[in-house]
């Protein structure tokens, strides 16, 4: 819930009213257009959620945090935190970052082409996601963490009372822990249908080897984005031998893949470890009846 704060704190909007024109139409933001979003009510007070959009304010531990490292994470190539302005304009600086990394050119010929080391919408939907759904009162930042072959976005706080991991991934979410924040990112178009996110996550990377994962805690909702280029992930042949048989779509037990392949039992495992790792493999039971299949 929201506490409230007292219209003497002037709070700024240029920032959300511009957004607003490009989007709705509007000509001009006023208090009847702030009541409508729900930022202000009849007392005369603003919300936090109406903090949180002005042009700047005063919060601690309401950014962003984004770290670029080299090889390993004792190397730090880069690091801003993006904090104290709105979540509009915290939004933008971070696909900025985003772009400066994982986006670049190719020439071919004659022309520039355009690639993606990861999907920009998919970066886009988790980001917005860790926005919408971060718990406020906690002192912590959204962490955005890239790497050379993956980003991995940390939102403060787990899944709102009353939903359940399997309705979060799978898009059946009815509670909304931000709604007023929802509300305003929904109208602006930066998300969609509220609880859609995942799955339009996981369409960007439909024709990945590589995939996405969720890891979710009472505390914590983390999403890693891995890199879509098979050369940057740097799979082995013997690798990709794997992938090819599991890309039939069913479930194989590791002597179905030692048959196909001719590998001995030893190198099959180390082989299906190592694409577990890189979240392109699930494991499925114990034992005997061990299977494994393509994510």
């Amino acid at each position: 819930s929201f506490l409230i704060i007292h219209i003497a704190q002037n709070l700024k909007f240029n920032i959300l009213e511009s957004k607003l024109k490009e989007k709705t139409g509007i000509e001009k933001l006023n208090l009847d257009i702030l009541k409508t979003l729900n930022l202000y009510n009849r007392d005369e007070y603003y919300n936090i959620a109406a903090e949180l959009l002005a042009d700047s304010n005063n919060m601690e531990f309401c950014g962003i945090d984004i770290v670029r490292f080299g090889r390993d994470i004792n190397q730090i190539l880069y690091r801003e935190t993006i904090n104290k302005i709105s979540l509009l304009s915290q939004y933008d600086r971070a696909i900025e970052i985003f772009q400066q990394y994982y986006h670049y050119e190719e020439i071919k010929g004659y022309s520039r082409v355009k690639k993606e080391l990861i999907p920009k919408e998919a970066f886009r939907e988790a980001l917005a996601n860790a926005i919408v759904h971060r718990i406020w009162d906690i002192n912590a930042f959204i962490q955005i963490s890239m790497y050379e072959n993956r980003i991995e976005i940390n939102s403060p706080g787990g899944l709102p009372e009353g939903i359940s991991k399997e309705e979060y991934l799978y898009g059946n979410i009815s509670v909304l822990r931000n709604p007023i924040i929802a509300s305003v990112f929904y109208r602006l178009d930066i998300i969609e249908k509220f609880g859609t996110g995942i799955a339009r996550i996981n369409n960007e990377y439909a024709n990945s080897i590589s995939k996405p994962s969720f890891e979710i805690s009472e505390t914590n909702i983390k999403i890693t984005l891995p890199v879509i280029d098979e050369n940057i992930l740097d799979f082995s042949k013997d690798e990709i031998a794997v992938i090819d048989i599991l890309k039939e779509d069913r479930e194989f037990s590791r002597k179905e893949i030692d048959a196909k392949t001719g590998f001995n039992k030893t190198k099959t495992l180390r082989i299906l470890n190592n694409l577990i790792d890189k979240n392109i493999v699930e494991k499925i039971g114990q034992g005997p009846g061990t299977s494994y299949k393509f994510k």
